[in-house]
């Protein structure tokens, strides 16, 4: 998406007779290659005037990430925490791992996925990414390729494969949420609709294993958010998925909105639209940013925590933001029973 992104907000500040470099991030010369990043506590507005927008949600904290490393943001996905320990992947194709903020340890690390870098130069796009949580295989969908780039342990490419189902997705709408559910099963999903008149459809597959074993797929409708972007999907301890969603609501200085929705992968059939439920409106009031990445961590306590990164675009205005929420499974509504309806003076926010 970030190419298509970043297209709209050239077109827009063209078109306003402003000066792009006022807008995009120069790179150094020389580059600063030292991380040093960092997390600033970003201040939110009251409860009372965003908790309506979140639903089920409680927001724990929000951090602005910084670093001065010329190669840092961009971030379109995210892996379950290990230890404390993040994982996020660029779409310029790199790996960040660093220590949660809310963790007393300050870990960090920047470096390629491929060695060298230029040895899989068509395969940086990262836009999803996934893994086993057995064994620690990782797989990666990449945009522009309509790939699937399988990592083993020590992030080693063992396979790459593009699937005849998704050769005609496009060069900038391909596979932009992945995720492999606990039973062993793939869902991927088209970032964009699949036509004009179906501004709220994308494309769906469920694989029924490793599509780099097996590329076969059962292929469905995910019908979205109408307007939105599907950017994100990760699976809940219930087996059920969360799905992020994105909008671009205006292209300088560029603002957006946010949707987090509840999805079941048992309702998943072939050839047939697959629904889910809106929970949580991620709007103005608070600190909204191009959000791409989400996962999930189940806490002691049986709550779950879901943590949101945005991806910056390499764009000065925007910035590489990281959400904390914290959701008790009680609050969720049950697999028979449906949220409340989307609130008009939510929805209108977003128009």
């Amino acid at each position: 998406m970030s190419v298509r992104l970043r297209r709209a907000i050239a077109i827009a500040i063209v078109i306003a007779g402003l000066a792009p470099g006022l807008w995009w991030r120069d790179e150094q010369l020389p580059p600063v290659k030292t991380l040093d990043l960092r997390f600033r506590q970003v201040a939110v507005p009251p409860q009372s005037e965003y908790a309506p927008y979140l639903g089920p949600f409680a927001l724990d904290a929000i951090w602005e990430m910084t670093s001065p490393h010329y190669r840092f943001g961009g971030y379109s996905t995210l892996l379950p925490p290990r230890n404390g320990q993040a994982t996020a992947f660029s779409d310029r194709g790199l790996i960040l791992s660093f220590t949660l903020p809310d963790r007393k340890a300050r870990v960090a690390s920047l470096a390629w996925v491929y060695d060298p870098p230029e040895s899989e130069e068509n395969l940086t796009d990262i836009e999803a990414a996934t893994r086993d949580p057995d064994d620690g295989t990782v797989w990666l969908s990449v945009e522009g390729e309509n790939a699937f780039v399988r990592l083993r342990p020590g992030m080693k490419v063992d396979g790459v494969i593009r699937p005849r189902a998704m050769r005609d997705w496009g060069s900038n709408s391909g596979g932009e949420a992945m995720v492999r559910l606990t039973d062993g099963r793939f869902i991927v999903i088209r970032e964009r609709s699949w036509a004009l008149t179906g501004a709220n459809r994308r494309s769906g597959l469920l694989f029924a294993g490793d599509p780099l074993e097996d590329e076969k797929a059962l292929a469905f409708t995910y019908v979205g958010t109408p307007g939105f972007s599907t950017t994100e999907i990760e699976q809940l301890p219930d087996g059920r998925v969360l799905i992020l969603e994105r909008k671009l609501l205006w292209p300088y200085p560029p603002r957006f909105s946010g949707r987090i929705v509840l999805a079941d992968p048992a309702t998943i059939k072939a050839g047939k639209d697959w629904h889910g439920t809106v929970l949580a409106w991620l709007e103005s009031p608070l600190p909204i940013d191009n959000f791409e990445g989400m996962t999930v961590e189940e806490r002691a306590d049986g709550q779950w925590i879901v943590w949101i990164i945005s991806d910056d675009n390499a764009i000065k205005a925007q910035r590489t933001l990281l959400w904390k929420l914290r959701v008790d499974p009680a609050d969720l509504p049950s697999p028979r029973k449906k949220a409340r309806g989307t609130p008009a003076r939510l929805e209108d926010r977003s128009k």
